[in-house]
């Protein structure tokens, strides 16, 4: 996995469905970490340096040796198998941009919300705007080296998830944890596309 040359610039002809997924989750929890680690081509970054202007205004508690921030996106490209091909698009984790996810999400097919359990409650309010949008998403709990470690279930009740909303730990420095991490993503969304319709009430 992993960045790669010239060969894996374009998609192998068996590539039926090209599918759109969002990366998303608060500053500094490893969604350009992710991105690049399990992208097939050079990912695409728009990465600033934190000026002391930043350092103002986004809280960089706990993110202390983070030196760059994506400010409008990242993208990458996993071929999960001979069919099916993600676009990965990372957005910026600040509140400032979050009016740039509107036009991330159109076409999206289901989001990846990343969360780092060290600073848990960064992550209310990037899932309440996933909520407020209808995206499925499925959360994956990024292990910091320093990170203390919870079951699945106390970090579901923490972060008040429905029972269905998958959660999965992962590494975004590890190529396969993050496809890992995609794969569970893509099943829940396919699973979930394929339920019946619930019947609608009988209008009074």
């Amino acid at each position: 996995m992993g960045s790669a040359g010239s060969a894996d610039r374009y998609l192998p002809d068996t590539v039926q469905q090209a599918v759109k997924i969002l990366v998303v989750g608060a500053f500094g929890v490893g969604k350009t970490t992710l991105v690049g680690s399990v992208s097939e081509i050079e990912p695409l970054r728009t990465e600033e340096h934190i000026t002391e202007a930043s350092a103002g205004v986004d809280d960089l508690a706990g993110v202390g040796t983070k030196h760059t921030t994506t400010v409008a996106m990242d993208f990458g490209r996993i071929t999960l198998n001979p069919r099916i091909a993600l676009y990965l698009f990372g957005t910026p984790g600040q509140r400032r941009f979050w009016d740039l996810w509107e036009g991330l999400a159109e076409g999206a097919l289901g989001v990846l919300a990343l969360v780092d359990t060290r600073r848990i409650e960064d992550s209310f309010d990037v899932l309440e705007q996933l909520e407020l949008r209808g995206l499925p998403f499925a959360v994956a709990v990024n292990e910091f080296p320093d990170s203390e470690k919870y079951e699945i279930g106390e970090i579901r009740s923490a972060l008040d998830l429905l029972d269905e909303t998958p959660v999965v730990l992962c590494d975004a420095r590890d190529p396969r944890s993050s496809l890992e991490a995609l794969i569970t993503l893509v099943q829940y969304v396919f699973e979930r596309a394929a339920r019946p319709a619930a019947p609608q009430e009988p209008a009074l």
